[in-house]
């Protein structure tokens, strides 16, 4: 069996009408895609304050999914006379049937992040036997490690993490941050998130990895202070949690900051100044780690 994919053109202002025209049309499925993906003008949208809504880029590609006996002609005139759109740009591919398992699986390998902490998916051995490894899944929630946000934050880990340390991961994720704390020798670590998902999430792959940690809905965690407080979420939601991650840490205990784009970095550094001796910021790609010790 072979499906035909069909993807079109589009800008901001039109992804939407498409996609919704071509569901209506019996396509499978349909998906709207940043058109410069993987290239120097990738638009990263994040949810952050002035940003296009989730999903809509200034130039989209609406790819859709066809049974492969499809009148491709009559769709695209269809479409045109529906939405009254003329001249749309579009391209057809035959997609054979496969493993879609084995194929998902093929694009996620082990993932360095020192020469002796790895981020493993179940189905590969681990390249370092004797390295520190956590096995994880790509899954609903966010962090498997190959973000350069989470890349950071768990270098930082390995370097700052002591065996009485506390831990607090805030905005937990998949727990991967928490679960590397606990492997690294934290006494205790606490993870909290404002999704249930994430919270559920966490608590399977600390099972996997067999740690012991906390992992709360925000709802239920109760602010304290902990040796080291690690927090991977927006730059937005970081500037406005500032005082409640800043008590959450203990003095002369550790912050670090991340999910921070360079052009964001210096007015984050600056809230967090008011209670920490910020460090120099660490970089990856178009990442930023902020990091400090409490006063």
């Amino acid at each position: 069996m072979a499906w035909i994919s069909l993807k079109i053109a589009a800008q901001d202002n039109t992804a939407d009408l498409i996609s919704d025209t071509l569901m209506a049309q019996g396509a499978l499925s349909a998906i709207i895609e940043d058109a410069n993906a993987d290239t120097l003008d990738e638009q990263p949208i994040f949810g952050e304050p002035g940003d296009p809504p989730p999903g809509i880029w200034q130039q989209n590609l609406v790819s859709a999914l066809f049974d492969d006996d499809v009148d491709v002609t009559a769709i695209m005139a269809d479409l045109e006379r529906t939405t009254k759109l003329g001249n749309l740009i579009y391209s057809t591919e035959v997609i054979e049937e496969q493993d879609w398992v084995r194929a998902t699986q093929s694009q996620f390998d082990p993932i360095k992040i020192t020469e002796d902490l790895w981020i493993v998916p179940t189905w590969h051995d681990a390249p370092n036997a004797n390295a520190l490894n956590i096995v994880l899944d790509p899954g609903l929630a966010f962090g498997t490690g190959s973000h350069p946000t989470t890349h950071l934050c768990l270098a930082w880990l390995k370097n700052t993490v002591l065996p009485n340390n506390s831990v607090l991961d805030y905005g937990c994720g998949s727990g991967i941050l928490a679960i590397a704390a606990k492997k690294l020798g934290a006494a205790e670590v606490v993870g909290t998130d404002i999704d249930p998902q994430a919270i559920q999430s966490s608590q399977y792959n600390a099972e996997k990895n067999q740690v012991q940690a906390s992992f709360l809905h925000a709802s239920q965690y109760q602010s304290r202070a902990f040796d080291i407080v690690v927090a991977n979420i927006l730059s937005s939601a970081l500037s406005v949690l500032a005082p409640a991650l800043a008590k959450s840490c203990k003095q002369g205990g550790k912050i670090a900051l991340s999910g921070i784009l360079k052009e964001q970095a210096a007015d984050v550094a600056a809230i967090y100044a008011q209670w920490f001796d910020m460090d120099s910021p660490q970089t990856m790609d178009a990442w930023v780690l902020l990091t400090g010790t409490k006063k």
